[in-house]
C-alpha cells in the first residue's frame, strides 16, 4: 500500500466496532513519548484530549493505538498553500482552471499534506482573469469533501484592486467572501498602487470581519511601514509573507521594519521550502531577526509541485527542519513555526498534549524532536480525536553478519510491511 494512502491504525480493537464506553469513537494512545521525556498514555474523546497519564494508568473501553517508539506532538498546520495550482508542474501547457481539475488537485494536495501531519490548511486562490470565481468554488467544494479529515480554508486573491480595472476586482473580492472565502488577500506588489490595494483589502476585511493574508516580498521598507500603520489593531488579524526581500535589506533597515510589524501585531509567514506563484523571488524571511523583534513567525510550504516549485513537498516537518538547519532556530522554535504559530495564523485554538485541549496530534517515529525533524518518516495523524492518516516507513538492510552486529535502527516495527 503506498505511503500516501491512509492505513488502519495498529490497535487492539477495530475502529468500526463500538466501544463499551459512552463515546464509541474514543481512542487510547498507548506508550507515546512526549518532548519532555515522559512516556504516557493519552485518552481522546469528543474531539479533545480527555486525560494524560502514566503508561497503564488510564483504563478505558476504547480503541487502543500503540505509539511505542513514537514522539507525540501537537499537529502542524499549513498556513500558506496554493491548492488551485498544486500538482500542476507536469501538465502540458498552461495550468487548467477547469473546476473539476482544480477540485481534484486541491483535494489531492490537501490529502498529501494531511499525510505529512497538517490537519488544517489555508489555501490562497486566485480570483478574476482566467479563473474568475470558478477556482474558488472548486476549492470550496474540496473543503466540503475533506470535512472530517482536515480543515481547509480559502484566501481570495484578486489581481488588481485599484484604478478602472480594480473596480471589477473589488466587486469580485466581495463576491468571493459571500461565496465562502474566509480570508481576503492578494499581492499588492503587483498592483499599480500597492498602498491602494492594501487599503481596499483592509476595507473588505473590516466590512466582513475577515482576517487578511497578503503576499509581499517585503523588500520596500517604506511600503512595509505603511502596511504596518494601516494594519495595526485590525482584528481578527493580518499576516504577510513570504517576505524574503526583508533579508536583503541593510540590517538596520530590516530591524526597523521588524519593529514596526511587531508593534502592529502583523504575523510573517515564511516559506523555507521555496517560493510560490505570489512572490517574485525565492528567499526566506530573516526569521531570527523577526523573532527577536517580537514578530510572530509561522512557516508554510508555498508551492506544491507547480511551476513555481516543481519539487515542492508540502511537508511541515521539512519546513521546520530547514528553519533549524539553515536559519539557526532551535528544534522547538522551528516546530512552533509550523504548529502553534501556524495555528494562530489560521485563528485556531492552541494545542498541547494535555487534558482539555483539541485532539489535533501528530505521532512521529522517534524519541527526540530533533531526530523527528531529521528522520521522522513514519507518522500517525489524529484530527478531531480520530486517526485520519498513517504513513509507515521501514528501513531494512541486507542480512550480513556486519549489519546484524551493528543492530542498525529501523523506521518501523519488526514484522511490519
Amino acid at each position: 500500500m503506498p505511503d500516501s494512502q491512509p492505513q488502519p491504525p495498529h490497535s487492539s480493537s477495530s475502529p468500526s466496532s463500538p466501544a463499551s464506553s459512552g463515546d464509541p469513537a474514543a481512542l487510547l494512545l498507548c506508550g507515546a513519548r512526549l518532548t519532555d521525556g515522559r512516556t504516557v498514555d493519552v485518552r481522546l474523546g469528543g474531539g479533545r484530549i480527555e486525560a494524560v497519564g502514566t503508561v497503564g494508568s488510564l483504563s478505558a473501553y476504547a480503541t487502543r493505538v500503540d505509539l511505542s517508539g513514537y514522539l507525540l506532538l501537537p499537529a502542524p498546520a499549513e498556513p500558506h498553500a496554493h491548492g488551485d495550482t498544486a500538482l500542476s508542474a507536469d501538465a502540458d501547457g498552461p495550468v487548467s482552471y477547469d473546476p473539476q481539475d482544480v477540485q481534484r488537485r486541491a483535494t489531492e494536495a490537501a490529502l498529501l499534506q494531511l499525510g505529512h501531519g497538517a490537519t488544517a490548511l489555508r489555501s490562497h486562490v486566485r480570483i478574476g482573469d482566467v479563473p474568475g470565481l470558478g477556482a474558488l468554488a472548486a476549492v470550496l467544494q474540496a473543503r466540503r469533501a475533506l470535512r472530517g479529515l482536515a480543515e481547509l480554508t480559502a484566501v481570495a486573491m484578486p489581481r488588481v484592486l485599484t484604478g478602472v480595472a480594480g473596480a471589477d476586482g473589488l466587486a469580485m473580492l466581495r463576491d468571493a467572501v459571500k461565496m465562502g472565502a474566509s480570508v481576503v488577500g492578494g499581492c499588492p506588489d503587483r498592483d499599480p498602487d500597492p498602498t491602494g490595494y492594501v487599503e481596499a483589502v483592509l476595507e473588505v476585511a473590516s466590512e466582513h470581519g475577515c482576517p487578511v493574508d497578503l503576499h509581499t516580498d517585503g523588500d520596500d521598507p517604506a511600503r512595509l511601514a505603511r502596511l504596518a500603520a494601516m494594519a495595526g489593531g485590525l482584528r481578527p488579524g493580518v499576516s504577510i509573507g513570504p517576505c524574503g526581500g526583508l533579508g536583503r535589506l541593510p540590517a538596520e533597515v530590516a530591524s526597523r521594519a521588524a519593529d514596526q510589524l511587531a508593534a502592529a501585531g502583523v504575523t510573517v509567514t515564511c516559506l523555507p521550502q521555496g517560493g510560490c506563484g505570489g512572490a517574485e523571488r525565492r528567499a526566506t524571511a530573516p526569521v531570527r531577526l523577526l523573532r527577536a523583534a517580537g514578530v510572530r513567525v509561522a512557516a508554510g510550504s508555498g508551492a506544491l509541485r507547480d511551476v513555481s516549485n516543481p519539487v515542492g513537498r508540502g511537508d511541515p516537518l521539512e519546513a521546520a527542519y530547514l528553519l533549524a538547519s539553515r536559519h539557526g532556530l532551535r528544534p522547538e522554535e522551528a516546530y512552533d513555526a509550523v504548529s502553534a504559530s501556524a495555528r494562530a495564523v489560521l485563528g485556531l485554538p492552541e494545542v498541547r498534549v494535555e487534558a482539555g485541549f483539541p485532539a489535533e496530534l501528530l505521532a512521529v517515529r522517534g524519541d527526540r524532536l530533533a531526530g523527528a525533524l531529521s528522520l521522522g518518516y513514519s507518522r500517525i495523524v489524529v484530527h478531531r480525536g480520530r486517526v485520519v492518516a498513517r504513513t509507515s516507513a521501514v528501513r531494512e538492510y541486507c542480512n550480513t553478519p556486519t549489519v546484524a552486529a551493528l543492530d542498525l535502527p529501523r523506521q518501523g516495527r519488526t514484522g511490519q510491511s
